[in-house]
């Protein structure tokens, strides 16, 4: 394998903050790596340093000689008043480029190539920056978030095109399904290191769990044998001899060791203080349009209580405007939007939230509220709200201007969660977010007691949330599907035409079939009711007795391994069951949720 990119020892820092010390990784010819971290923790910067953009403090990089390397940044910046296909080729674009790149335009639904790039918004602008990296065809992609502003459609092309051949790539990405089917190594920058593992996402998040698992271990023994030599220590004379002298100087690499924090939360968080009534919002024939352009024509739909739906389909199809509507912030042309008097959103929008810069961070979240009530006795305070978003006391403490974009998204999450609503309307959550953020997430919104919409392109993140789709196709037309996303495309490859189902034109039989949003008659997820049965009665009451012992075991794991006094092989065996036990815990703890529907 052809070494491409060669990194030693690399170091960067901002002032006090430290990105990362002394990193070394390398990128041979074919491989396709994907980037990992936190929110704040430099994979941007890293990017930046590689694509000569950015300076570094100490190491080497070395590319191969003549190697060709194109970089996508996350927010490209263009000349206003050039055309996309100049902006593409600044202005040397031959014949036979030029029909390439209208082929690779057109997939990316940038079709005017002589538009003034001022005149386009900051996605058109995007993907007209990924066009141009693609169509430079280089040796080395380095790509910062290639799946931002990308429709399904779109994202599933991008996947088939940066699998063809022996492309070499480095990218940042939030998209875990777009991280698993193209990328064959993963880069972690984790606590100023970076990590190699070589497999695609599933594989990684398999090893990860290891290290962390053996890291931890490793922490529980350290701080045994510290509890010891601190004795030694404070027993030992000022003047020692070589020996003593040695083991002095261990002791103090052994503290280093002990007193290292995993930042891994132990906890999910789960709210049982949240009530919303029975009735949540109808739509009741409602109808939308733009010029030519058809939102909803008299779609009826009947929300129904604790539902969790997911709303996909290509850009420009009506999304946003459909939740703007429900939140009351666009009006219908024709229908009501009823909505019960129990319901209160919290809206996570794509636009973001201005913030004060000069404001520190906890103030922020503290002028929506001091706590929320949890329930049982539990209250949860804005710092530890932001405690298990990832935010650590420095970071609380310091002012909004210090963020990171990534992580002024996720502040902006924890202003709407702070509102403590019972209807979480979600536009584009995962843009900017790292992954752990999301994994936080997800399961809070898996364990959230009330309802839920959410409009993603995250298909990993769609199908460990919703329950039900709104297929959103173009010029008024919507399928209701009963199922995440995963399960629509497995139905439309059954059905034979994918391709048709992807672009969203079926032929006209087929759509009469499918166009549920023009029906006129009533639809409503619950389509039938019925009683728990005798069998699913004493399920119930077993799994909620099985739930309280599961819960009553994960506490006392999780007090045993904070204790400190555990031993190495008590350790190891509960960090092994730890992980199976909240399988388990989830897995049952859904069925209730299940039955508790049903009952309800």
């Amino acid at each position: 394998m052809t070494p491409y990119l060669d990194v030693q020892h690399l170091s960067k820092s901002f002032g006090a903050l430290q990105l990362f010390q002394d990193i070394s990784f390398s990128i041979g010819e074919g491989q396709r790596v994907g980037l990992i971290a936190k929110n704040g923790t430099g994979k941007s910067t890293l990017l930046s340093i590689l694509s000569g953009k950015e300076g570094y403090d100490s190491g080497d990089i070395v590319f191969r000689r003549d190697l060709k390397v194109g970089f996508l940044e996350q927010s490209p910046v263009f000349d206003p008043d050039e055309s996309v296909l100049d902006a593409c080729f600044n202005h040397q674009g031959e014949e036979e480029k030029v029909l390439k790149a209208k082929q690779v335009l057109t997939q990316l639904k940038i079709r005017n190539l002589q538009q003034r790039m001022g005149e386009l918004s900051g996605g058109q602008q995007k993907r007209v920056a990924l066009a141009n990296v693609l169509l430079t065809e280089p040796d080395l992609l380095i790509l910062d978030e290639p799946t931002n502003h990308l429709d399904l459609e779109m994202i599933e092309w991008l996947e088939g095109y940066l699998q063809r051949g022996n492309r070499t790539l480095l990218m940042v990405t939030h998209d875990r399904f777009f991280l698993d089917r193209v990328c064959s190594v993963i880069l972690e920058l984790d606590d100023h290191t970076v990590y190699t593992y070589r497999g695609n996402y599933a594989y990684y998040l398999e090893k990860r769990q290891e290290r962390i698992d053996n890291k931890r271990a490793e922490i529980a023994r350290a701080n045994n044998l510290y509890r010891t030599e601190l004795e030694w220590m404070r027993r030992m004379p000022q003047a020692r001899g070589h020996k003593a002298r040695y083991r002095e100087d261990a002791f103090y690499e052994l503290e280093k060791v002990a007193k290292q924090r995993l930042e891994e939360r132990q906890l999910r968080l789960k709210a049982s203080n949240i009530y919303i009534g029975s009735k949540i919002f109808e739509c009741q024939y409602i109808s939308k349009r733009y010029d030519d352009t058809i939102i909803l024509k008299d779609f009826y739909y009947n929300f129904s209580r604790f539902e969790k739906m997911g709303i996909v389909g290509n850009n420009g199809t009506g999304k946003s405007t459909f939740i703007k509507m429900l939140l009351g912030q666009v009006p219908v042309d024709e229908g009501h939007i009823v909505i019960g008097d129990t319901v209160r959103f919290g809206y996570f929008s794509q636009e973001g939230l201005q913030f004060d810069e000069q404001v520190k961070v906890i103030d922020v979240v503290r002028d929506i509220a001091e706590y929320v009530d949890l329930g049982g006795g539990r209250k949860l305070s804005a710092s530890q709200l932001l405690q298990h978003f990832l935010f650590t006391n420095e970071q609380q403490y310091n002012y909004v201007y210090k963020l990171s974009g990534g992580e002024r998204r996720k502040l902006y999450l924890c202003t709407v969660l702070m509102q403590n609503p019972n209807f979480l309307v979600l536009d584009e959550p995962t843009n900017d977010l790292d992954i752990v953020t999301l994994q936080i997430l997800e399961e809070y919104l898996q364990d959230f007691p009330g309802c839920v919409i959410v409009v993603s392109h995250d298909r990993y993140f769609m199908d460990k949330v919703v329950d039900h789709l709104l297929v959103f196709k173009g010029q008024g037309e919507i399928k209701d599907f009963p199922g995440n996303y995963t399960q629509y495309r497995e139905w439309v490859k059954m059905r034979g035409d994918e391709s048709t189902e992807t672009r969203g034109r079926e032929n006209a039989s087929n759509s009469e079939k499918t166009r549920t949003s023009a029906s006129s008659r009533p639809r409503t997820a619950n389509v039938s009711k019925r009683k728990l049965s005798y069998k699913e009665k004493r399920e119930m009451e077993q799994l909620e007795s099985d739930i309280a012992a599961l819960e009553a075991e994960q506490k006392q794991i999780e007090e045993a391994l904070c204790g400190g006094t555990t031993s190495v092989e008590e350790i190891t065996a509960m960090s092994k069951r730890l992980p199976l036990l909240k399988d388990e815990l989830d897995e049952k703890s859904m069925r209730w949720l299940e039955l508790s529907e049903i009952e309800n």
